[in-house]
Protein backbone atom coordinates (compact mmCIF):
# COMPACT_ATOMS: atom_id res chain seq x y z
CA UNK A 1 0.00 0.00 0.00
CA UNK A 2 0.98 3.11 -0.64
CA UNK A 3 0.24 7.10 -0.12
CA UNK A 4 0.27 9.82 -2.73
CA UNK A 5 0.34 13.27 -2.80
CA UNK A 6 0.29 15.30 -5.78
CA UNK A 7 1.26 19.00 -6.47
CA UNK A 8 2.10 21.62 -9.20
CA UNK A 9 -1.36 22.64 -10.90
CA UNK A 10 -1.88 25.86 -10.97
CA UNK A 11 -3.69 28.41 -13.34
CA UNK A 12 -1.98 28.99 -16.83
CA UNK A 13 -3.06 30.02 -20.35
CA UNK A 14 -3.18 28.16 -23.64
CA UNK A 15 0.52 26.94 -24.96
CA UNK A 16 1.63 26.71 -21.30
CA UNK A 17 2.75 24.58 -19.14
CA UNK A 18 3.34 22.87 -16.05
CA UNK A 19 5.06 20.14 -14.13
CA UNK A 20 3.08 17.87 -11.64
CA UNK A 21 4.87 15.63 -9.17
CA UNK A 22 3.58 12.75 -6.57
CA UNK A 23 5.18 11.75 -4.02
CA UNK A 24 4.59 8.56 -3.12
CA UNK A 25 5.35 7.05 0.27
CA UNK A 26 4.48 2.94 1.45
CA UNK A 27 5.90 0.34 -0.66
CA UNK A 28 7.28 2.30 -3.86
CA UNK A 29 9.69 -0.62 -5.15
CA UNK A 30 5.89 -2.65 -4.94
CA UNK A 31 3.98 -0.99 -7.32
CA UNK A 32 4.03 -2.53 -10.79
CA UNK A 33 3.50 1.06 -12.55
CA UNK A 34 2.30 4.37 -11.36
CA UNK A 35 -0.59 6.58 -13.70
CA UNK A 36 -1.60 10.23 -13.98
CA UNK A 37 -5.55 10.87 -14.07
CA UNK A 38 -7.64 13.59 -14.79
CA UNK A 39 -10.56 13.24 -11.97
CA UNK A 40 -10.48 10.74 -9.44
CA UNK A 41 -10.81 7.43 -11.21
CA UNK A 42 -11.56 9.51 -14.59
CA UNK A 43 -9.20 9.30 -17.87
CA UNK A 44 -6.32 7.71 -17.37
CA UNK A 45 -3.47 10.38 -19.09
CA UNK A 46 -0.31 8.69 -19.28
CA UNK A 47 1.18 5.73 -17.33
CA UNK A 48 4.99 4.34 -16.64
CA UNK A 49 6.00 1.03 -15.47
CA UNK A 50 8.44 -0.54 -13.39
CA UNK A 51 10.92 -0.64 -16.79
CA UNK A 52 10.38 2.87 -17.66
CA UNK A 53 7.80 1.97 -20.55
CA UNK A 54 5.40 4.81 -21.30
CA UNK A 55 2.25 5.12 -22.68
CA UNK A 56 -0.42 7.86 -23.14
CA UNK A 57 -4.25 8.36 -24.11
CA UNK A 58 -4.23 10.24 -27.45
CA UNK A 59 -5.39 13.78 -26.35
CA UNK A 60 -2.28 14.16 -25.02
CA UNK A 61 0.10 12.41 -26.76
CA UNK A 62 3.24 14.10 -27.68
CA UNK A 63 2.05 17.02 -25.41
CA UNK A 64 2.40 15.27 -22.10
CA UNK A 65 5.35 13.50 -20.31
CA UNK A 66 5.75 11.05 -17.68
CA UNK A 67 8.52 10.11 -15.86
CA UNK A 68 10.20 8.88 -12.30
CA UNK A 69 12.72 9.63 -9.43
CA UNK A 70 13.13 6.17 -7.78
CA UNK A 71 15.80 7.62 -5.87
CA UNK A 72 13.09 10.47 -4.39
CA UNK A 73 9.75 8.33 -4.45
CA UNK A 74 8.56 11.10 -7.42
CA UNK A 75 6.70 10.61 -10.85
CA UNK A 76 6.18 13.49 -12.50
CA UNK A 77 3.95 14.96 -15.35
CA UNK A 78 5.53 17.08 -17.89
CA UNK A 79 2.38 19.56 -19.41
CA UNK A 80 3.33 21.43 -22.31
CA UNK A 81 1.47 22.95 -24.97
CA UNK A 82 -1.83 23.23 -22.34
CA UNK A 83 -5.31 23.25 -23.66
CA UNK A 84 -8.45 24.49 -21.88
CA UNK A 85 -9.75 20.97 -22.25
CA UNK A 86 -6.65 19.29 -20.10
CA UNK A 87 -8.42 21.31 -17.58
CA UNK A 88 -9.20 19.38 -14.59
CA UNK A 89 -8.05 17.96 -11.33
CA UNK A 90 -5.01 15.38 -11.98
CA UNK A 91 -4.53 12.25 -9.56
CA UNK A 92 -1.80 9.93 -9.64
CA UNK A 93 -2.65 6.14 -8.39
CA UNK A 94 -0.50 3.11 -8.25
CA UNK A 95 -0.93 -0.40 -9.85
CA UNK A 96 -0.17 -3.53 -8.55
CA UNK A 97 -0.21 -6.20 -11.04
CA UNK A 98 -3.35 -4.76 -12.99
CA UNK A 99 -5.54 -3.59 -10.18
CA UNK A 100 -5.27 -0.03 -9.63
CA UNK A 101 -5.14 1.31 -5.66
CA UNK A 102 -8.29 2.57 -3.62
CA UNK A 103 -6.15 4.94 -1.74
CA UNK A 104 -6.23 8.87 -3.59
CA UNK A 105 -4.27 12.03 -2.91
CA UNK A 106 -5.77 14.98 -2.92
CA UNK A 107 -5.42 15.47 -6.68
CA UNK A 108 -4.04 18.95 -8.16
CA UNK A 109 -5.82 21.07 -10.05
CA UNK A 110 -5.01 22.23 -13.56
CA UNK A 111 -7.12 24.74 -14.79
CA UNK A 112 -5.65 26.42 -18.54
CA UNK A 113 -7.59 29.53 -19.57
CA UNK A 114 -8.20 30.15 -23.33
Amino acid sequence: QVQLVESGGGLVQTGGSLRLSCAVSGSFSSVDSMGWFRGKGGELVATIDKDNNSDYSNPVRGRFTISKDNSKNTVYLQMNSLKPEDTGVYYCNARFGDVWGDDWGQGTQVTVSS
